[in-house]
């Protein structure tokens, strides 16, 4: 049996966190989705008291990150999740707002699966994040390493 795909959800502004959420949940997706709000927090999860990242061992990971967060970047963040030998292989989402050519190439080379746009149109937004929601539902995601 594969153990279920927990969603971590790294989103500071609160309306786009509840937005993301809810149209995750529409497209069908009821895995756990857990938030935070600060980079600090979600490295503190991902991470473990150690830092080393042991505690996901063996877990199923599925990240959204936004880039644009008020403690650290996201890069940073993307960075050290594939430099780790525990979440290298966990898809990262990247969703922000930020459309500049080199940030996008720089996410890539970083490793991570997919970078959206988010739309400033809110109808776009939450369309977008409903075929996210598809896109979860049919891909494959391996657990961390042991």
């Amino acid at each position: 049996m594969t153990q279920p795909v927990t969603i971590i959800m790294v989103e500071d502004d609160e309306g786009h966190a509840r937005l993301i959420e809810r149209n995750i949940r529409r497209s069908g997706v009821n895995n756990e989705i857990v938030s935070f709000t600060t980079g600090t927090d979600a490295m503190r999860h991902l991470f473990g008291a150690d830092g080393s990242g042991l505690v996901q061992k063996g877990n199923v990971l599925l990240i959204l990150l936004d880039l644009n967060l008020p403690d650290m970047t996201g890069i940073d963040i993307l960075k050290q999740i594939k430099e780790n030998k525990y979440l290298k292989a966990s898809p990262v989402v990247v969703l922000t707002t930020t459309d500049d050519s080199q940030e996008i190439k720089r996410c890539y080379e970083l490793g991570c699966n997919v970078y959206i746009t988010k739309p400033v149109n809110y109808e776009n937004f939450a369309n977008a994040i409903r075929q996210l929601g598809l896109f979860f539902s049919v891909i494959q995601v391996p657990p961390a390493a042991t």
